[in-house]
């Protein structure tokens, strides 16, 4: 048997997500899971699958090609799963919104339980996942055949997106079914990196008190670090900050290099999204913030004269 990861791209390259979700395969094999195989599913998507073959340690790269799969249409890509699993132990999503809109659909096709939010790999069975906002750890086992997963990119260090020689195998495209149409989509242009995949995020809080605040004070310090910007839900929820901007629990995760909180108090649901950053500097006037518990770095200080400060320094 082998392990498949189903890759996330943009029908051009590889998302980073899939990196890490590789090395988690990759992980499985330490204990007998076979070879790591990648599935892009796509349309016109040669150039990705290409990518996806000069993954390190990837053994195989299949490449499923249809107009149906060309936007990653959840009821497509699950039947394209479906068609292949039987050869696999393991199946393996990235624990994004488009893995996890696509590895439930799976279990329930396959009548499997699934396991989310993987971050540990213990044996080929057994799992650790997070759990009450990370405040707690899991260990679960399936005795399921197929294993279906989904991955926290955060758990795992990424593979080498190069190195690789896999070969590429073209697989037969399974029908469109027509129960969901691409319609459209509305894509946030940002030049800053993404947040996921940021190195450097620089993040604001309620205590902000308004968008211009947000964009006064914050984005100098985010251009000066070459930063992508975060926002806390209260932020968000607020008005200061976008909604794609939000890190936490019911936002995205993140585990960058250096992450910057300013003027956030440090609520579970943020630090669920954020504390396995590898640096976290944290600037608030409240002593008592609970983000001071997870920060390396603490400034107790007005962030309105701090951050200023920090960017005239820089």
């Amino acid at each position: 048997m082998a392990v498949l990861v189903i890759a996330e791209h943009d029908n051009a390259t590889v998302k980073g997500a899939t990196l890490n979700t590789v090395a988690a395969g990759l992980e499985l094999g330490k204990f007998g899971a076979g070879e790591v195989h990648v599935l892009v599913a796509g349309h016109n998507a040669a150039a990705a699958a290409a990518a996806a073959a000069q993954i390190a340690a990837v053994a195989k790269v299949l490449h499923a090609d249809a107009p149906g799969l060309a936007h990653g249409l959840a009821e497509m890509v699950a039947a394209q799963v479906q068609a292949l699993a039987s050869g696999y132990s393991h199946i393996l999503f990235p624990a994004t919104a488009a893995g996890k809109n696509v590895a439930p659909r799976l279990a329930a096709l396959l009548d499997v339980g699934q396991i989310s939010d993987a971050t540990k790999v213990i044996s080929a069975d057994t799992f650790e996942r997070p759990i009450y906002a990370g405040n707690a750890i899991a260990t679960v086992q399936s005795l399921d055949a197929t294993k279906v997963l989904t991955v926290r990119t955060t758990g795992f260090d990424p593979a080498a997106a190069s190195g690789g020689n896999a070969a590429v195998e073209a697989v037969a495209a399974v029908a469109d079914s027509g129960a969901s149409r691409f319609l459209g989509s509305e894509i946030a242009k940002n030049d800053r990196p993404e947040l996921t995949a940021a190195k450097i995020i620089v993040s604001g809080g309620r205590a902000m008190g308004s968008s211009d605040k947000f964009n006064e004070v914050l984005t100098p310090l985010a251009d000066k670090l070459g930063a992508a910007l975060g926002a806390s839900r209260a932020a968000v929820d607020a008005g200061y900050a976008p909604n794609d901007w939000q890190v936490g629990q019911t936002g995205k995760i993140v585990a960058p290099q250096l992450y910057v909180a300013c003027g956030i108090s440090g609520a579970i649901q943020h630090l669920a999204g954020m504390k396995d950053s590898k640096v976290i500097v944290a600037i608030n006037k409240d002593a008592e913030a609970p983000i001071f518990s997870v920060a390396d770095y603490g400034l107790e200080a007005d962030l309105f004269v701090a951050v200023p400060e920090l960017v005239a320094s820089l």
